[in-house]
Protein backbone atom coordinates (compact mmCIF):
# COMPACT_ATOMS: atom_id res chain seq x y z
CA UNK A 1 0.00 0.00 0.00
CA UNK A 2 1.10 3.16 -0.97
CA UNK A 3 1.21 6.06 2.11
CA UNK A 4 0.97 9.79 2.51
CA UNK A 5 0.47 12.24 5.12
CA UNK A 6 -2.75 12.95 6.41
CA UNK A 7 -3.21 15.09 9.78
CA UNK A 8 -7.34 15.76 9.74
CA UNK A 9 -8.14 18.28 12.03
CA UNK A 10 -11.37 19.82 13.09
CA UNK A 11 -10.33 23.27 12.98
CA UNK A 12 -11.80 26.41 11.33
CA UNK A 13 -9.71 27.98 8.14
CA UNK A 14 -7.68 30.87 9.52
CA UNK A 15 -6.44 31.78 5.93
CA UNK A 16 -9.35 31.94 3.69
CA UNK A 17 -13.25 31.80 4.45
CA UNK A 18 -15.14 29.56 2.56
CA UNK A 19 -19.19 29.67 1.51
CA UNK A 20 -21.77 27.05 1.95
CA UNK A 21 -21.93 24.99 -1.14
CA UNK A 22 -25.55 25.31 -1.87
CA UNK A 23 -25.87 23.02 -4.88
CA UNK A 24 -23.79 20.68 -6.39
CA UNK A 25 -23.61 18.13 -8.78
CA UNK A 26 -24.13 13.94 -8.28
CA UNK A 27 -22.81 10.78 -9.82
CA UNK A 28 -24.85 8.00 -10.45
CA UNK A 29 -23.61 6.89 -6.78
CA UNK A 30 -24.92 10.11 -5.08
CA UNK A 31 -21.00 11.62 -4.54
CA UNK A 32 -21.12 14.72 -4.28
CA UNK A 33 -18.61 16.01 -8.07
CA UNK A 34 -16.55 18.69 -8.69
CA UNK A 35 -17.07 18.65 -12.70
CA UNK A 36 -13.14 19.49 -14.11
CA UNK A 37 -11.70 19.44 -17.05
CA UNK A 38 -10.96 20.57 -20.92
CA UNK A 39 -12.78 21.22 -24.18
CA UNK A 40 -11.55 18.66 -26.45
CA UNK A 41 -11.77 20.31 -30.19
CA UNK A 42 -12.19 17.79 -33.26
CA UNK A 43 -10.73 20.15 -35.30
CA UNK A 44 -8.88 23.81 -35.40
CA UNK A 45 -8.61 26.41 -38.13
CA UNK A 46 -5.73 24.57 -39.69
CA UNK A 47 -7.95 20.65 -39.75
CA UNK A 48 -8.75 17.77 -37.45
CA UNK A 49 -7.17 17.16 -33.92
CA UNK A 50 -6.75 13.68 -32.85
CA UNK A 51 -5.92 12.34 -29.30
CA UNK A 52 -3.83 9.35 -27.45
CA UNK A 53 -4.18 7.37 -24.27
CA UNK A 54 -1.19 9.65 -23.78
CA UNK A 55 -3.20 13.30 -23.67
CA UNK A 56 -5.82 11.78 -21.75
CA UNK A 57 -3.50 10.84 -18.94
CA UNK A 58 -1.87 14.06 -19.05
CA UNK A 59 -5.33 15.60 -18.35
CA UNK A 60 -6.34 13.21 -15.86
CA UNK A 61 -2.90 14.51 -14.32
CA UNK A 62 -3.97 17.92 -14.93
CA UNK A 63 -6.93 17.30 -12.71
CA UNK A 64 -9.92 16.15 -15.24
CA UNK A 65 -12.76 14.09 -14.58
CA UNK A 66 -14.47 16.01 -17.51
CA UNK A 67 -14.35 16.65 -21.16
CA UNK A 68 -16.67 18.64 -23.05
CA UNK A 69 -16.42 17.44 -26.78
CA UNK A 70 -17.28 19.94 -29.09
CA UNK A 71 -19.43 18.62 -31.86
CA UNK A 72 -19.61 20.32 -35.75
CA UNK A 73 -23.23 20.55 -36.54
CA UNK A 74 -22.15 20.57 -40.15
CA UNK A 75 -20.89 16.67 -39.60
CA UNK A 76 -24.08 15.48 -37.56
CA UNK A 77 -27.28 16.94 -39.52
CA UNK A 78 -29.18 17.37 -42.45
CA UNK A 79 -28.53 21.43 -43.34
CA UNK A 80 -28.36 22.32 -46.41
CA UNK A 81 -25.02 21.61 -47.84
CA UNK A 82 -24.33 19.06 -44.55
CA UNK A 83 -24.16 15.35 -44.35
CA UNK A 84 -24.15 12.96 -41.14
CA UNK A 85 -20.60 11.85 -41.26
CA UNK A 86 -20.14 8.24 -40.09
CA UNK A 87 -16.27 8.47 -39.54
CA UNK A 88 -16.82 11.25 -37.85
CA UNK A 89 -18.90 9.84 -35.30
CA UNK A 90 -16.76 7.05 -34.99
CA UNK A 91 -14.15 9.19 -34.05
CA UNK A 92 -16.52 10.72 -31.52
CA UNK A 93 -16.96 7.50 -29.95
CA UNK A 94 -13.24 7.18 -29.92
CA UNK A 95 -12.72 10.04 -27.60
CA UNK A 96 -15.73 8.90 -25.46
CA UNK A 97 -14.26 5.62 -25.04
CA UNK A 98 -10.67 7.16 -24.46
CA UNK A 99 -12.18 9.32 -21.66
CA UNK A 100 -14.10 6.24 -20.02
CA UNK A 101 -10.50 4.20 -19.94
CA UNK A 102 -9.36 7.15 -17.52
CA UNK A 103 -12.50 7.80 -15.41
CA UNK A 104 -13.45 10.55 -17.04
CA UNK A 105 -17.28 11.83 -17.76
CA UNK A 106 -18.28 13.44 -21.24
CA UNK A 107 -20.38 16.22 -22.32
CA UNK A 108 -21.48 16.54 -25.80
CA UNK A 109 -21.32 20.49 -26.96
CA UNK A 110 -22.88 21.33 -30.44
CA UNK A 111 -21.43 24.07 -32.29
CA UNK A 112 -22.80 25.48 -35.52
CA UNK A 113 -19.28 25.07 -37.07
CA UNK A 114 -19.33 23.63 -40.79
CA UNK A 115 -22.87 24.88 -41.69
CA UNK A 116 -22.13 27.15 -44.67
CA UNK A 117 -24.33 30.58 -44.37
CA UNK A 118 -25.51 29.74 -40.62
CA UNK A 119 -27.90 32.69 -39.88
CA UNK A 120 -29.10 32.85 -36.28
CA UNK A 121 -31.91 35.52 -37.17
CA UNK A 122 -33.48 32.58 -39.68
CA UNK A 123 -33.00 30.04 -37.03
CA UNK A 124 -34.51 31.54 -34.16
CA UNK A 125 -37.86 32.61 -36.13
CA UNK A 126 -37.44 28.87 -37.85
CA UNK A 127 -37.78 29.98 -41.71
CA UNK A 128 -37.55 26.51 -43.15
CA UNK A 129 -37.68 24.51 -40.06
CA UNK A 130 -34.28 24.93 -38.91
CA UNK A 131 -35.41 23.73 -35.28
CA UNK A 132 -36.47 20.33 -36.51
CA UNK A 133 -33.39 19.82 -38.47
CA UNK A 134 -31.03 20.94 -35.45
CA UNK A 135 -32.90 18.10 -33.16
CA UNK A 136 -32.36 15.74 -35.96
CA UNK A 137 -28.82 16.39 -35.05
CA UNK A 138 -29.20 15.62 -31.64
CA UNK A 139 -30.97 12.95 -32.06
CA UNK A 140 -28.04 11.69 -34.32
CA UNK A 141 -26.10 12.16 -31.05
CA UNK A 142 -28.73 10.72 -28.22
CA UNK A 143 -29.77 7.45 -29.99
CA UNK A 144 -25.97 6.37 -30.22
CA UNK A 145 -25.26 7.10 -26.24
CA UNK A 146 -28.27 7.36 -25.06
CA UNK A 147 -26.94 4.01 -23.26
CA UNK A 148 -23.23 4.89 -22.37
CA UNK A 149 -23.50 5.90 -18.66
CA UNK A 150 -19.66 7.56 -19.42
CA UNK A 151 -21.73 10.00 -21.88
CA UNK A 152 -23.30 12.69 -18.93
CA UNK A 153 -25.21 15.02 -21.03
CA UNK A 154 -25.73 17.65 -23.90
CA UNK A 155 -24.95 21.29 -23.93
CA UNK A 156 -27.64 22.02 -26.32
CA UNK A 157 -26.56 25.20 -28.24
CA UNK A 158 -22.81 26.43 -28.09
CA UNK A 159 -22.93 30.56 -27.94
CA UNK A 160 -26.58 31.75 -29.23
CA UNK A 161 -26.13 34.75 -30.61
CA UNK A 162 -28.41 37.55 -31.85
CA UNK A 163 -26.10 39.76 -34.59
CA UNK A 164 -28.47 41.57 -36.16
CA UNK A 165 -31.83 41.08 -35.07
CA UNK A 166 -33.83 44.22 -33.87
CA UNK A 167 -34.90 42.47 -30.32
CA UNK A 168 -33.79 43.34 -27.06
CA UNK A 169 -31.82 40.25 -25.31
CA UNK A 170 -34.23 39.70 -22.56
CA UNK A 171 -36.75 39.20 -25.73
CA UNK A 172 -34.41 37.27 -27.75
CA UNK A 173 -33.93 35.02 -24.25
CA UNK A 174 -37.32 34.69 -23.26
CA UNK A 175 -39.32 34.37 -26.50
CA UNK A 176 -36.79 32.38 -28.58
CA UNK A 177 -34.24 30.99 -26.26
CA UNK A 178 -35.96 29.25 -23.76
CA UNK A 179 -38.45 27.97 -25.92
CA UNK A 180 -35.94 26.27 -27.77
CA UNK A 181 -34.41 24.75 -24.78
CA UNK A 182 -37.73 23.15 -23.90
CA UNK A 183 -38.52 21.79 -27.37
CA UNK A 184 -34.56 20.17 -27.71
CA UNK A 185 -35.05 19.36 -23.87
CA UNK A 186 -38.43 17.45 -24.45
CA UNK A 187 -36.99 15.67 -27.21
CA UNK A 188 -33.73 14.65 -25.72
CA UNK A 189 -35.44 13.45 -22.48
CA UNK A 190 -37.45 10.95 -24.57
CA UNK A 191 -34.27 8.88 -25.29
CA UNK A 192 -32.88 9.48 -22.10
CA UNK A 193 -34.00 11.88 -19.25
CA UNK A 194 -31.74 10.80 -17.04
CA UNK A 195 -28.87 12.79 -19.20
CA UNK A 196 -28.32 16.46 -17.99
CA UNK A 197 -29.14 19.23 -20.30
CA UNK A 198 -26.40 21.79 -20.25
CA UNK A 199 -27.90 25.38 -21.44
CA UNK A 200 -26.34 28.49 -21.65
CA UNK A 201 -27.04 32.02 -22.13
CA UNK A 202 -26.89 34.57 -25.22
CA UNK A 203 -23.83 35.51 -26.13
CA UNK A 204 -23.94 39.18 -26.97
CA UNK A 205 -22.77 41.16 -29.92
CA UNK A 206 -19.32 42.98 -29.94
CA UNK A 207 -19.42 46.06 -27.52
CA UNK A 208 -22.03 44.59 -25.39
CA UNK A 209 -21.73 43.51 -22.15
CA UNK A 210 -23.06 42.77 -18.46
CA UNK A 211 -20.25 43.63 -15.98
CA UNK A 212 -18.04 43.90 -18.70
CA UNK A 213 -18.70 39.81 -19.53
CA UNK A 214 -20.34 39.18 -23.20
CA UNK A 215 -23.05 37.27 -21.77
CA UNK A 216 -26.83 37.91 -21.32
CA UNK A 217 -28.40 37.58 -18.30
CA UNK A 218 -31.16 34.67 -18.79
CA UNK A 219 -34.38 35.99 -16.88
CA UNK A 220 -36.41 32.70 -17.37
CA UNK A 221 -37.21 29.66 -16.07
CA UNK A 222 -36.39 26.45 -18.36
CA UNK A 223 -38.81 24.77 -15.94
CA UNK A 224 -37.53 21.49 -17.15
CA UNK A 225 -35.92 18.64 -15.31
CA UNK A 226 -31.92 17.63 -15.37
CA UNK A 227 -31.07 21.40 -16.47
CA UNK A 228 -27.57 22.46 -15.57
CA UNK A 229 -26.85 26.16 -16.33
CA UNK A 230 -23.37 26.56 -18.40
CA UNK A 231 -22.31 30.16 -18.52
CA UNK A 232 -19.04 31.10 -20.03
CA UNK A 233 -16.63 33.30 -18.68
CA UNK A 234 -13.48 34.65 -20.57
CA UNK A 235 -12.40 38.04 -17.83
CA UNK A 236 -9.17 39.81 -17.14
CA UNK A 237 -10.29 42.30 -15.14
CA UNK A 238 -10.33 40.91 -11.64
CA UNK A 239 -12.66 43.67 -10.20
CA UNK A 240 -15.37 42.06 -12.48
CA UNK A 241 -15.11 38.27 -11.92
CA UNK A 242 -17.08 38.37 -8.65
CA UNK A 243 -20.03 40.02 -9.38
CA UNK A 244 -20.99 37.85 -12.68
CA UNK A 245 -19.86 34.97 -10.71
CA UNK A 246 -22.22 36.30 -8.55
CA UNK A 247 -24.98 36.99 -11.27
CA UNK A 248 -24.62 33.08 -12.53
CA UNK A 249 -25.57 31.91 -9.65
CA UNK A 250 -28.52 33.75 -9.00
CA UNK A 251 -29.03 32.62 -12.74
CA UNK A 252 -28.55 29.39 -12.06
CA UNK A 253 -30.77 28.87 -8.89
CA UNK A 254 -33.76 30.11 -11.40
CA UNK A 255 -32.65 27.15 -13.18
CA UNK A 256 -33.09 24.84 -9.49
CA UNK A 257 -29.90 22.96 -10.62
CA UNK A 258 -26.21 23.34 -10.24
CA UNK A 259 -23.78 25.42 -12.11
CA UNK A 260 -20.89 24.03 -14.73
CA UNK A 261 -18.58 26.66 -15.96
CA UNK A 262 -18.70 25.65 -19.40
CA UNK A 263 -15.60 27.80 -20.55
CA UNK A 264 -13.44 29.77 -18.87
CA UNK A 265 -10.09 31.67 -19.03
CA UNK A 266 -8.88 34.66 -20.88
CA UNK A 267 -7.21 34.18 -24.18
CA UNK A 268 -3.21 33.87 -23.60
CA UNK A 269 -1.19 36.88 -26.07
CA UNK A 270 1.65 35.77 -28.23
CA UNK A 271 3.95 37.70 -26.54
CA UNK A 272 2.87 36.29 -22.68
CA UNK A 273 4.92 33.00 -23.29
CA UNK A 274 7.96 35.55 -23.08
CA UNK A 275 7.11 38.07 -20.88
CA UNK A 276 7.43 37.20 -16.90
CA UNK A 277 5.70 40.48 -16.30
CA UNK A 278 2.77 39.31 -18.52
CA UNK A 279 3.03 36.05 -17.07
CA UNK A 280 2.08 37.14 -13.46
CA UNK A 281 -0.36 39.31 -14.55
CA UNK A 282 -2.04 35.81 -15.82
CA UNK A 283 -1.61 33.96 -12.88
CA UNK A 284 -2.83 36.88 -10.45
CA UNK A 285 -6.56 37.04 -12.72
CA UNK A 286 -6.36 33.54 -13.43
CA UNK A 287 -5.82 33.03 -9.61
CA UNK A 288 -8.57 35.12 -8.95
CA UNK A 289 -10.97 33.75 -11.34
CA UNK A 290 -10.57 29.94 -9.81
CA UNK A 291 -10.58 31.17 -6.23
CA UNK A 292 -14.10 32.45 -7.09
CA UNK A 293 -14.94 29.03 -8.62
CA UNK A 294 -13.59 26.69 -5.44
CA UNK A 295 -16.06 29.37 -3.27
CA UNK A 296 -19.05 28.73 -4.91
CA UNK A 297 -18.55 25.02 -5.43
CA UNK A 298 -19.23 25.12 -9.06
CA UNK A 299 -17.00 22.90 -12.08
CA UNK A 300 -15.52 24.54 -14.20
CA UNK A 301 -14.00 23.39 -18.18
CA UNK A 302 -11.09 25.20 -19.79
CA UNK A 303 -10.69 26.34 -23.49
CA UNK A 304 -8.51 24.37 -25.14
CA UNK A 305 -6.68 21.26 -24.76
CA UNK A 306 -4.50 21.70 -27.71
CA UNK A 307 -1.46 23.14 -28.92
CA UNK A 308 -0.72 26.24 -31.07
CA UNK A 309 -0.79 25.59 -34.80
CA UNK A 310 -2.66 28.83 -35.06
CA UNK A 311 -3.30 32.06 -33.42
CA UNK A 312 -6.22 34.29 -33.61
CA UNK A 313 -6.11 37.99 -34.25
CA UNK A 314 -9.27 39.40 -32.75
CA UNK A 315 -7.87 41.18 -29.75
CA UNK A 316 -5.99 44.47 -29.67
CA UNK A 317 -3.30 42.54 -28.10
CA UNK A 318 -2.43 41.27 -30.99
CA UNK A 319 -2.01 37.22 -31.98
CA UNK A 320 -3.58 35.27 -29.11
CA UNK A 321 -4.71 31.84 -28.22
CA UNK A 322 -7.30 29.40 -26.33
CA UNK A 323 -4.45 26.43 -26.44
CA UNK A 324 -2.92 25.52 -23.05
CA UNK A 325 0.65 24.05 -24.90
CA UNK A 326 2.88 26.14 -26.83
CA UNK A 327 3.99 23.99 -28.99
CA UNK A 328 2.75 24.17 -33.17
CA UNK A 329 1.26 21.03 -32.75
CA UNK A 330 -2.47 19.90 -32.82
CA UNK A 331 -2.28 18.33 -29.13
CA UNK A 332 1.20 19.86 -27.86
CA UNK A 333 2.78 18.85 -24.20
CA UNK A 334 4.87 22.18 -24.05
CA UNK A 335 2.59 23.73 -20.94
CA UNK A 336 1.89 26.92 -20.91
CA UNK A 337 2.45 26.56 -17.22
CA UNK A 338 0.97 30.22 -15.80
CA UNK A 339 -2.06 28.66 -16.94
CA UNK A 340 -1.94 24.47 -16.29
CA UNK A 341 -0.63 25.15 -12.82
CA UNK A 342 -3.41 26.66 -12.02
CA UNK A 343 -5.68 24.50 -13.84
CA UNK A 344 -4.40 21.61 -11.90
CA UNK A 345 -5.11 23.03 -8.73
CA UNK A 346 -5.71 20.20 -5.89
CA UNK A 347 -9.54 19.72 -5.42
CA UNK A 348 -11.71 17.63 -4.15
CA UNK A 349 -13.28 15.86 -7.24
CA UNK A 350 -15.86 13.13 -5.72
CA UNK A 351 -16.78 12.67 -2.19
CA UNK A 352 -18.39 10.00 -0.50
CA UNK A 353 -20.95 12.33 1.41
CA UNK A 354 -21.63 15.86 0.94
CA UNK A 355 -18.91 19.05 0.12
CA UNK A 356 -19.52 21.61 2.49
CA UNK A 357 -16.72 23.77 1.54
CA UNK A 358 -12.88 23.40 -0.35
CA UNK A 359 -10.53 26.15 -1.20
CA UNK A 360 -6.74 25.94 -2.46
CA UNK A 361 -4.12 28.59 -1.03
CA UNK A 362 -1.79 29.35 -3.95
CA UNK A 363 0.45 30.99 -1.64
CA UNK A 364 0.95 27.95 1.16
CA UNK A 365 0.21 25.48 -1.08
CA UNK A 366 -2.59 24.14 1.13
CA UNK A 367 -6.13 22.29 -0.33
CA UNK A 368 -8.57 22.57 3.09
CA UNK A 369 -11.72 20.61 2.34
CA UNK A 370 -15.00 20.57 4.55
CA UNK A 371 -17.34 17.61 3.77
CA UNK A 372 -19.89 15.21 5.53
CA UNK A 373 -19.22 11.60 5.65
CA UNK A 374 -21.43 8.68 3.90
CA UNK A 375 -19.48 5.96 2.91
CA UNK A 376 -22.59 3.91 1.29
CA UNK A 377 -21.64 6.22 -1.76
CA UNK A 378 -18.40 4.46 -2.90
CA UNK A 379 -14.63 5.75 -2.34
CA UNK A 380 -13.85 9.36 -2.22
CA UNK A 381 -11.44 10.80 -4.55
CA UNK A 382 -8.83 14.35 -3.92
CA UNK A 383 -6.70 15.24 -7.31
CA UNK A 384 -3.52 16.66 -5.49
CA UNK A 385 -1.71 17.09 -8.68
CA UNK A 386 1.64 15.95 -6.29
CA UNK A 387 3.77 15.95 -9.27
CA UNK A 388 3.35 19.96 -10.06
CA UNK A 389 2.55 21.37 -6.42
CA UNK A 390 4.02 19.07 -4.09
CA UNK A 391 7.47 17.83 -5.56
CA UNK A 392 8.91 18.28 -1.96
CA UNK A 393 6.03 15.75 -0.58
CA UNK A 394 2.88 16.53 0.96
CA UNK A 395 0.80 16.02 4.25
CA UNK A 396 -2.85 15.18 4.05
CA UNK A 397 -4.09 16.22 7.94
CA UNK A 398 -7.70 14.44 9.14
CA UNK A 399 -8.73 15.92 12.52
CA UNK A 400 -6.04 15.90 15.68
CA UNK A 401 -6.70 12.51 15.14
CA UNK A 402 -4.73 10.87 11.95
CA UNK A 403 -1.89 12.23 9.65
CA UNK A 404 -0.31 10.41 6.69
CA UNK A 405 2.64 11.69 4.31
CA UNK A 406 3.60 11.00 1.17
CA UNK A 407 7.61 11.23 1.04
CA UNK A 408 9.20 11.15 -2.72
CA UNK A 409 12.41 10.13 -1.29
CA UNK A 410 10.68 6.74 0.18
CA UNK A 411 9.32 4.25 -2.73
CA UNK A 412 6.82 3.67 -0.06
CA UNK A 413 3.84 5.06 -0.30
CA UNK A 414 2.02 6.51 2.36
CA UNK A 415 3.11 6.89 5.53
CA UNK A 416 1.24 6.64 8.91
CA UNK A 417 2.79 9.48 11.38
CA UNK A 418 0.08 9.54 13.70
CA UNK A 419 -3.12 7.51 14.36
CA UNK A 420 -4.50 8.66 17.51
CA UNK A 421 -7.63 6.60 17.97
CA UNK A 422 -5.95 3.36 15.62
CA UNK A 423 -8.22 4.08 13.30
CA UNK A 424 -8.32 1.69 9.91
CA UNK A 425 -5.96 3.57 7.50
CA UNK A 426 -5.43 0.90 4.79
CA UNK A 427 -8.20 2.79 2.90
CA UNK A 428 -5.83 5.58 2.25
CA UNK A 429 -4.24 4.72 -0.88
CA UNK A 430 -2.29 6.97 -3.24
CA UNK A 431 -2.49 6.86 -7.12
CA UNK A 432 0.69 7.87 -8.04
CA UNK A 433 -0.39 7.91 -11.84
CA UNK A 434 -3.27 9.62 -11.65
CA UNK A 435 -1.76 11.81 -8.83
CA UNK A 436 -5.25 11.40 -6.44
CA UNK A 437 -5.68 10.43 -3.09
CA UNK A 438 -8.35 8.02 -2.85
CA UNK A 439 -10.25 7.16 0.37
CA UNK A 440 -12.06 3.97 -0.06
CA UNK A 441 -14.07 4.86 3.80
CA UNK A 442 -13.80 7.50 6.01
CA UNK A 443 -12.69 6.92 9.81
CA UNK A 444 -16.16 8.27 11.00
CA UNK A 445 -19.76 7.76 8.89
CA UNK A 446 -22.16 10.45 8.83
CA UNK A 447 -19.73 13.11 10.54
CA UNK A 448 -18.51 16.35 9.70
CA UNK A 449 -14.65 16.46 8.89
CA UNK A 450 -11.94 18.99 7.84
CA UNK A 451 -9.07 17.57 5.89
CA UNK A 452 -6.12 19.39 4.74
CA UNK A 453 -3.47 18.81 2.44
CA UNK A 454 0.04 20.63 3.29
CA UNK A 455 3.60 20.66 1.61
CA UNK A 456 6.28 18.75 3.20
CA UNK A 457 6.80 15.92 5.25
CA UNK A 458 7.66 17.21 8.64
CA UNK A 459 6.80 14.66 11.54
Amino acid sequence: MKIFKITVLLMCFAAQAFGQIEKGARDDNGRHVIPRGFVVNTNDAMGELFYTKDDYLRMVRMGANYQVIRLELGKVSGFTGCTVDSEYLQKLDTLVELGKEHGMKTVFKMTVYGVKGFSWEEFWENRNDEHLTYIDAWKNIWERYQDQVAVKGYDLVNEPRKESMDISYEDLTNDYLVPLYQKIIDEGQKFNADKLMYCQAIFMNKGDAVNHNQYAEITAAINRENVVFTPHIYQNKKEWIKPTMLRFEQEAALQKGPMLVGEWGFPTFQTTDSSAHEQRNYMDFYIHTVNMFDSLGVGSIKAWFSGNRKMQNFLPGGPSTWAIFSDPNGVGTVERKYITDIIARPYPQAIAGSIRSFGFDFATRTLAVKITSDNQKGPSHIFVGANRHYPDGFSVRLGDELTLIQNPLHNTGLEVVKNENNWEVDGFIWDEVQQQLIVLDWPLDHTDLELRIEPGVTR
